[in-house]
């Protein structure tokens, strides 16, 4: 899955590493900004790796909704479900929303003033909801379209990516590291970069929450997780690179609009358009993958629990239609708020659930070593350790400069426990735990 991150985060890593007064840390080396796309590439590969492990051996639907509620206690499961179906996806659907509304109104200026100030906010909620009737009509439609407008955004990163290269003259920068780059790696704005550049990462372990749509998981899906994660990175490190090589640092640090203005730098003022009306396409994409996978979580936590299972609901052609709809509508609320702070929140709670997730690989070993694998973690136990090891510094530091954000995070984690006391109610233990299916399934 192609992530929003990917088209925004980099205006903000360039301001991250500046001085208040104003001088670039960055010393007209790029080294630090690219190595941070490499290391959170490096680190979803090791999450990927992991969650290919724990999929192929849980086969159930949900990612770690079903994975936690397995290996620690069902009430961490269920919290870690009740973040993703409340605001895990629904918030990244909404700033890409709001992010296809800005560059929609760049790729066509005239379109900027039709709902006064809340023309982004109008295009957004069209979108979401356009999308949202696709994947209404069928699974199969709902493929079709992912994986149609998906190949088309890979398509144009490509092309982007070779052009740019090719017609551009060089920034004066360099991609080789300097002497005083190292200070960056230890510091807090590289920690909460990281944090931006797995959130551009976050579709690393999408496949996991579809386990029971894929055609023999055992297989297709450590494939889909660990290639599709690969894949990705070397895209990612690609596209930001040619921002860097054809772009001046100054012109976009602290933007959002990262591609359109590096558009400019390399097409000129019509081809920047050109370029915002393409990526447009890429949110597209990215909208339609986010609602899926997060639709799923709340149609698993729904057949669990059946005080809750009108989530579970399905249509005749199998589409969970009473979560897309309850998703729809938590999207449209987080419309008003802010997304910059929305991401900083989610990110750092999705990115706890996920260091849970991939520590639950070591404690399944131990736990039940003779539980059937049909994919081993490549790298056993370092792979793990190494996510865990750098996603938990990340995490700190970043708490530090988000501190507002990191309580928030935490005190959506506290709400599900006294939900949970109440929807667990009546429901066997095996049950809650995804040993055995509910009775309605069997």
């Amino acid at each position: 899955m192609i992530g929003i991150g990917v088209f925004t985060a980099l205006g903000f890593q360039i301001a991250g590493f500046s001085h208040s007064n104003g001088t670039s840390d960055l010393t007209g080396s790029v080294f630090p900004l690219v190595m941070l796309w490499i290391i959170g590439g490096i680190l979803a590969l090791c999450g990927a790796l992991c969650y290919a492990e724990l999929a192929t051996a849980l086969p159930r639907s949900g990612g770690e909704y079903n994975f936690l509620s397995r290996i620690y206690h069902p009430v961490v499961g269920f919290c870690t479900g009740l973040c993703s179906a409340s605001v895990g996806f629904a918030a990244p659907i909404a700033a890409s929303g709001l992010l296809f509304g800005k560059y929609l109104c760049r790729a066509f200026p005239s379109m900027a003033g039709f709902g006064g100030n809340n023309t982004e906010h109008i295009i957004a909620f069209i979108l979401i909801a356009i999308v949202t009737v696709c994947h209404l009509r069928s699974l199969r439609f709902a493929g079709g379209f992912q994986a149609a407008i998906t190949g088309t955004t890979v398509l144009l990163i490509l092309a982007f990516v070779i052009f740019g290269f090719g017609a551009t003259p060089a920034q004066p920068v360099t991609f080789l590291p300097h002497a005083t780059d190292w200070k960056l790696f230890i510091g807090p704005a590289f920690a909460s970069s990281l944090i931006w550049v797995m959130y551009s990462y976050s579709g690393w372990n999408a496949a996991a929450y579809i386990v029971e749509e894929v055609r023999n998981p055992a297989r297709a899906l450590p494939r889909a997780l660990i290639l599709g994660t690969a894949f990705v990175l070397v895209l990612y490190v690609a596209i930001n690179s040619v921002f860097l090589y054809a772009t001046p640092l100054d012109s976009l640090s602290g933007h959002q609009e990262a591609a359109h203005i590096a558009g400019t730098s390399i097409f000129g003022a019509v081809g920047a358009r050109i370029v915002s009306a393409l990526i447009c396409v890429g949110l597209v994409a990215n909208v339609s993958a986010m609602m899926w996978v997060g639709s799923r979580v709340s149609q698993a936590i729904g057949a669990t629990y059946p005080v809750l299972g009108v989530l579970g609901r399905t249509s005749k052609t199998s589409v969970p239609y009473i979560a897309l709809l309850y998703q729809f509508a938590v999207i449209f609320v987080l419309l008003f708020f802010d997304p910059n702070n929305i991401i900083n929140y989610v990110e750092s709670v999705l990115l706890f659930w996920s260091l849970l997730t991939v520590i639950g690989v070591i404690v399944l070993r131990f736990r039940e070593p003779n539980l059937p694998r049909p994919y081993r973690t490549w790298g056993y136990p370092v792979t793990p350790i190494i996510f865990a090891i750098i996603t938990f510094v990340s995490l700190i530091q970043n708490s530090q400069l988000h501190a507002r954000e990191s309580l928030v995070g935490a005190g959506t984690v506290l709400i599900g426990i006294p939900i949970y006391l109440w929807a667990r109610r009546n429901v066997p233990t095996e049950q809650l735990r995804g040993e055995i299916l509910p009775e309605s399934s069997t």
